[in-house]
């Protein structure tokens, strides 16, 4: 019934296998990935036809993780998958960018690629497998994919690569890097990653090494469409555009290039819109049809590309003036928000972020429902690109995958320069909001929203600063751009953003619209960013050089406390009674975990330090000899019992009162009283003897003991030893009935007659 192909390799201490041919057959291309006990499936379809006057190509790409695949039952309401998560619109993007450029030019019919995750082991993680699964379903599909390509991740730890780690103990305590790199069997087509400051050498290492190890994948699946693979469709690209290109170049070539040479963008714009409705004019007048007014459209904007990659490799020149290698204008400023706790306004050239920081308590956490259970994040970014930041009227509201994608990367960026959360145990997030937009808004985002955690008062490690880098490539003619403007990204054939500190890299992602680029083009741009990274570094500091010594007043204020666990519950108390009382006397925010770590928040000093002493009160352990304030709770015949450490009480017996007899402990307090107290003794039960006689009630002061010492009291009565008339078990001097040693009344045996008075209380 099935005609199943597959193939299998050893990689990376597991087995890969690549299986068609039993799943989803009517898909144009299926290919069910496994890797360990990781299974994902990815299915391609693809229009026959292009639509009538589409000039793009619409390519999409949805991955999906099942939470069956892991045994778990997805939460919330609704208890199914449902809107994309943001791991799931990384990941997508993830398997996009790299297949994108494969395709030929002119190649407009719709593709669709879905890569759903029905099995993960919780070890082989399911992002790379579905690149590969995705660029295998591609390669078998018949459509004009120039692939294969193949992924893997590489770790770094103890100053060794490891291929695919698991990707949340990529960046454990021992690992310093998690990088995603996607190739062809000859070039780098896609790098992601996050670092801990590693060197220009060792990230470059680390491509290198994935590289290598992504050869026998790209052959695997070559081996595949060998076996599998639908016959190759039968599309006619030829190009017989060139008498149209020329003429049109003969019309405005001039205009174009007069155009790049404004430094302005809005008037460059305005320029180059001009030179385009002359070409649009000039068609309608000779009443073309829409497919040829929009091969004429196309070959405007080839003209444009070649106009400007031209004079970049020729002499140097840039659309703006400046050199390859030189940075545009930065102005940065701090505390511009006045009730925002940190921020920044962040200008380089025509590229503004206005960023700001919260802080928040540990209920602030975001928390992540995904394949391996519930999760909690501390340190959010997000970005937000509003259409007026290009001057364009267009779709505002829920973020886009770019947005999404771009707030990721200046995480990435920031994230490994942040405080333990035992060191400042803030929930932190940052907001991005993109002002102004000419080329490498997402690198603004990493350097204002780095000032506006240090206006903040967050102590990170270091400051960072990012840049992103372009390429101009012509046969083994090339020039690296650093800092490019978005038509700089638009004509050119790479978009490499780099950030870190002054130490290394901590995010680095690499996108190019050609089929791969050299080791030597990725350590010239990476030599170019440095440079240009420490330049935007000395900028940064001229605002603000390092870290507030203080968070804003506006920002809650949080101490932390460690208790001993057995003391958890008498915090909480029954039911939450305890810690519930707490917050609603003191007005602060208190927080316990299991290993008895207590935050408490507020943004008055004064109702943290109510907290903080209230809950002392009732873990700290009394000691003998201190004294205490305290209030009488209950009062007895013998005495009054004293609340004086949060829900201690110990006993004022009535001779503890004063040094003079008291014949009645209402005498001398009264239930309320704020008395002051010293610890006498704790016994082996833990109750707790207290003394107010020795206790200055008007300072607290100790008082010098003038009462002498009691006499040693003789045994009462005959009694005698206790132990000896008890005697042995069974033959005890003790009768039933009124035959007892200890009659009833006045039978008492060997003594008066008296009632019986604990001998604590004999005085």
């Amino acid at each position: 019934m099935f005609d199943t192909k597959t193939v299998s390799l050893e990689w990376g201490g597991k087995t890969l296998t690549l299986e068609t041919g039993r799943i989803a057959r009517q898909a144009d291309g299926a290919v069910l990935a496994t890797y360990g006990e990781t299974v994902v499936l990815c299915a391609v379809t693809a229009a026959k036809s292009v639509k009538e006057g589409q000039d793009f190509f619409p390519l999409t790409v949805h991955y999906q993780e099942k939470f069956s695949s892991a045994g778990r039952i997805p939460g919330g309401f609704f208890k199914r998958e449902r809107g994309a998560t943001e791991k799931e619109t990384l990941t997508s993007r993830l398997i996009d960018r790299p297949v994108r450029p494969l395709f030929p030019e002119g190649f407009y019919n719709e593709i669709n690629v879905i890569a759903q995750v029905f099995s993960y082991d919780g070890e082989c993680e399911p992002d790379v497998l579905a690149m590969i699964a995705a660029s295998a379903a591609l390669t078998i599909s018949g459509v004009p994919f120039m692939g294969p390509i193949g992924a893997c991740r590489v770790g770094f730890v103890n100053g060794e690569y490891v291929l695919n780690p698991k990707q949340t103990t990529s960046l454990s305590d021992d690992g310093r890097l998690d990088l995603v790199v996607a190739a062809t069997h000859d070039a780098v087509m896609m790098v992601e990653s996050e670092a801990k400051e590693l060197t220009e050498q060792e990230m470059l290492g680390a491509v290198a090494f994935a590289h290598d190890n992504i050869r026998p994948v790209v052959k695997a699946i070559i081996e595949l469409a060998e076996k599998a693979a639908k016959d190759p469709w039968d599309i006619d690209l030829t190009d017989n555009t060139a008498d149209m290109k020329t003429y049109i170049k003969s019309m405005i070539g001039d205009d174009i290039a007069k155009a790049y040479k404004t430094t302005s963008k809005s008037a460059r714009s305005d320029a180059l819109n001009a030179a385009r409705d002359k070409v649009k004019a000039h068609y309608e007048g000779q009443g073309v049809d829409g497919q040829t007014m929009m091969t004429a459209i196309k070959l405007t904007k080839k003209l444009e590309a070649e106009i400007v990659r031209g004079a970049i490799l020729k002499d140097g020149t840039r659309i703006d003036g400046r050199k390859l290698d030189q940075v545009r204008p930065i102005e940065a400023m701090v505390g511009v928000l006045p009730r925002a706790h940190g921020s920044s306004l962040f200008t380089r050239g025509e590229t503004q972020a206005l960023c700001s920081t919260t802080l928040g308590t540990k209920d602030a956490e975001q928390m992540i429902d995904g394949l391996e259970g519930l999760s909690y994040e501390r340190f959010m970014l997000h970005y937000n690109f509003p259409p007026y930041s290009v001057g364009e009227v267009g779709r505002f509201g829920a973020p886009s995958r770019r947005d999404t994608g771009h707030g990721k990367l200046a995480w990435r960026a920031l994230h490994n320069v942040l405080p333990s959360h035992e060191d400042f145990p803030y929930t932190i997030r940052v907001l991005s909001d993109i002002t102004e937009s000419n080329g490498s808004s997402s690198m603004a985002t990493v350097c204002g929203g780095c000032l506006s955690m240090m206006d903040a008062g967050v102590p990170i490690a270091r400051p960072v600063s990012g840049i992103a880098m372009g390429l101009i490539l012509e046969g083994k003619d090339f020039a690296v751009l650093s800092d490019i403007l978005g038509d700089e990204d638009h004509l050119g054939d790479m978009d490499f953003k780099v950030a870190g500190t002054e130490v290394g890299i901590t995010t680095m992602q690499m996108d190019i619209k050609v089929a791969g680029i050299t080791q030597e083009i990725m350590a010239k741009a990476l030599e170019q960013a440095k440079a240009g990274r420490t330049h935007i570094l000395g900028e940064m500091q001229k605002a603000l050089g390092s870290a507030r010594a203080e968070v804003s007043k506006h920002a809650p204020r949080i101490e932390t406390i460690q208790i001993d666990k057995s003391k958890i519950r008498d915090v909480i108390g029954t039911g939450g009674k305890v810690i519930r009382e707490i917050v609603a006397e003191t007005g602060a925010k208190v927080d316990i975990d299991d290993e008895g770590v207590i935050k408490i928040s507020s943004s008055d000093l004064d109702q943290i330090e109510a907290a903080k002493k209230w809950i002392l009160g009732i873990v700290e352990e009394p000691e003998v000899g201190k004294i205490y304030n305290g209030k009488v709770v209950n009062i007895v015949d013998f005495g009054a019992f004293v609340n004086f450490m949060g829900g201690k009480d110990g006993l004022v017996h009535v001779s503890e009162m004063k040094n003079e007899r008291v014949e009645k402990p209402t005498d001398v307090v009264s239930e309320g009283q704020e008395v002051k107290v010293k610890v006498l003794e704790i016994d082996n039960r833990g109750k707790v003897r207290l003394s107010m006689r020795v206790v200055d009630q008007e300072t607290g002061e100790e008082l010098e003991d003038t009462r002498p010492p009691r006499e040693p009291r003789e045994p009462r009565g005959d009694r005698g030893d206790r132990g000896d008339r008890r005697g042995p078990r069974g033959n005890r001097d003790r009768g039933r009935g009124g035959n007892r040693d200890r009659g009833r009344g006045g039978e008492r045996g060997g003594d008066d007659g008296a009632s019986h008075v604990p001998d604590f209380l004999k005085d």
